[in-house]
């Protein structure tokens, strides 16, 4: 029996192959799989144009078997088999692909694809196999061959006897090293475990003799332990089932049974799509944000399958990051493989299915909030953070996509709104959107800049979450409504316009030399007109916000970010009365007057005190 050389260049990429395509061994199951599950395919492609085949469904399966004392794993399958010459061209020349080959010959149809297009994947084999023989007979012949190869050295072609059609292959599994372990895929848990993660849903049985736990024969109480052979794989996937179908419950099992989450899907969404391309898909929105949501450890992506094969276990570029929450999968059988099919080329076709899972993500969260408002809030909740970052993400590229499925707490409904239900409500005269920033809903309702605001019964947002401001500040408006903070220097209320101004020219002096005392603190004193029973408030001018100031400062490398912070008196407080005394009589105390006015403003808007000490020192001045 003569060996035959590899040619150079198949050499080298079969060494290529089996030290660096292929990032997990467990892969090789997964395309020794899909080939006998093409090979049968074939079988069902030639039963469609001859009639003297007939294509019985349940004679066709793939079977696998482990045995340890001899170290071999075995794959056999019924499927249309290969003569001496389809084993020389097919497996005695790396990357030539006898599937891609009868695809193109018999011209399929899209219906029923052909897995392995490629003709490297069966070469994934000697990654744990330091011998791999082939034993293969062609449907309509009586003589069967054996293929046999060590690795790249070469390998061997001889007749064998093989009494049915179809292909078995034999791996002799490598002996463990210190650096590596080969044991596991000699394990009946482990064998299982790999099919059902890649293979669960290829269209014939894969069987498997396995351990169960039987009444011993004769007792009642004894158990002993028997083999049977078992099919492993569900063949039907549920996202090629027609919905009506399909139960809550079977959307709930098929949830847990993939490990999406140990909640309950709050929705779920079932796509199929028959049009420039083709795809099937099975989308849920969780209950409840994974416990890793926000850390640097999550990762987002759906499942994504060929012809019922698991490609890739997280496909990223299938979800934008603002809906990174959703689980799912997507099959799609147009999709171009690359020859490892673990990484996806970034072709139009997944461009086109990532865009239009895109919109009916969107299109099924505004029907939930449409139709199922309580369970929109509660998804919200969960999730309305990473809504709210994919806004302020990209310069704002998505605030179309996202800002009307954001919300946020009223003043006036004391619950979650839309930004649309406020614009509705919006009296006539009211020029903006107004909203306050605080820690908790019940400490905004006590800042002194909601008064004014609230006193002409226009509603206020209440943001208490440390993206909501940013994500505001580059939405810039809505439906043409400008957003304004109750702490900016113009609230747009034109009321007693010249007054005020009237009042700042008489009280010049008074503020000037307070300015002066908080020197650096402050960009201005001045009188407000947002304020009606408290005596002092903050407001800031310019883009950084006071609340944007405090999460700016609270983050570990942060910049020495300041609000242009101007400190508001009201004048109809009597300590209004008393800073004028004083003005008169006490600079000093004006001077005392000026510094506690301030740190009360700090107090109240949740800064630090700059010196605790100085001013417990001048509230006791105060005192005495």
């Amino acid at each position: 029996m003569v060996k035959t050389q590899f040619k150079a260049e198949s050499k080298r990429l079969m060494e290529m192959m089996i030290n660096s395509i292929y990032s997990h061994r467990e892969i090789f199951l997964r395309e020794l799989i899909s080939n006998a599950s093409d090979a049968i395919d074939k079988i069902y492609y030639k039963a469609l144009t001859d009639d003297t085949l007939n294509f019985d469904k349940d004679s066709y399966y793939i079977k696998v078997a482990a045995d340890k004392d001899s170290r071999t794993l075995t794959i056999t399958d019924t499927g249309i088999g290969m003569t001496a010459e389809e084993l020389e061209n097919n497996l005695g020349t790396i990357a030539k692909s006898g599937s891609l080959a009868f695809k193109k010959e018999n011209e399929v149809e899209e219906d029923h694809g052909i897995i392995g297009q490629f003709g490297v994947g069966f070469y994934s084999a000697f990654m744990v196999a330091d011998k791999v023989t082939v034993v293969s007979r062609a449907l309509g012949s009586t003589e069967a061959f054996k293929w046999e190869s060590e690795g790249a050295d070469g390998y061997t072609l001889e007749p064998c006897e093989k009494e049915a059609v179809g292909t078995e292959i034999t791996m002799y599994i490598k002996e463990n090293s210190d650096e590596e372990s080969y044991d596991e895929f000699l394990e009946e848990y482990r064998l299982k475990a790999i099919i059902k993660k890649y293979s669960d849903f290829i269209r014939y049985p894969i069987k498997m003799e396995v351990s169960a736990q039987k009444p011993k024969e004769g007792s009642e109480d004894e158990l002993e332990e028997v083999k049977e052979e078992q099919t492993i794989n569900s063949m039907v996937p549920i996202w090629r089932k027609n919905k009506s179908e399909l139960t809550p419950e079977d959307y709930e099992n098929f949830y847990a049974e993939k490990h999406y989450g140990f909640d309950k899907p709050l929705k779920s969404i079932h796509i199929s799509v028959d049009g420039a391309v083709r795809y099937h898909a099975v989308l849920f929105i969780p209950e409840k944000t994974p416990f890793d949501f926000y850390s640097p450890e999550y990762e987002k992506g759906l499942e994504l399958y060929s012809n019922g094969v698991l490609i890739m276990n997280k496909s990223a570029e299938l979800l934008p990051d603002y809906f990174s929450f959703v689980k799912g999968m997507v099959e799609s059988d147009d999709l171009s493989l690359n020859i490892s099919r673990e990484i996806l080329q970034h072709d139009r076709q997944l461009k086109l299915i990532a865009k239009n899972i895109n919109k009916k993500i969107k299109s099924e969260l505004q029907s939930l909030l449409k139709n199922e408002r309580e369970k929109y809030e509660a998804f919200y909740k969960s999730f309305g953070r990473q809504l709210k970052f994919g806004v302020y993400s990209d310069y704002g590229t998505h605030k179309e996509t996202l800002q009307d499925l954001l919300m946020f707490y009223s003043s006036k409904e004391k619950g979650l709104v839309t930004l649309a239900e406020y614009v509705s409500r919006m009296p006539e005269d009211q020029k903006y959107i107004y909203y306050a920033s605080g820690e908790s809903n019940e400490r905004i309702e006590r800042l002194p800049q909601t008064e004014m605001v609230a006193d002409k019964g226009y509603e206020i947002l209440f943001f208490t979450e440390e993206i909501d401001e940013f994500a505001i500040k580059m939405l810039m408006s809505y439906q043409d409504k400008e957003f304004r903070s109750v702490s900016s220097a113009d609230l747009g209320l034109e009321e007693e316009g010249d007054k005020e101004a009237s009042d700042s020219e008489e009280n010049k002096e008074l503020f000037q030399y307070m300015k002066e005392a908080l020197s650096g603190k402050v960009k201005d004193v001045r009188i407000s007109k947002r304020l009606k029973s408290h005596p002092v408030c903050l407001s800031a001018e310019g883009q950084v916000s006071i609340e944007m100031e405090k999460i700016l400062k609270a983050m570990p490398d942060s910049q020495n970010v300041q609000a242009e912070k101007v400190l508001e008196i009201n004048p109809g407080h009597e300590v209004f009365t008393a800073l004028k005394a004083a003005l008169e009589q006490d600079k000093q105390k004006l001077s005392l007057y000026t510094n506690l006015l301030y740190n009360q403003a700090l107090l109240i808007e949740g800064l630090p005190i700059e010196d605790p000490v100085d001013f417990t020192n001048d509230i006791c001045k105060i005192m005495v």
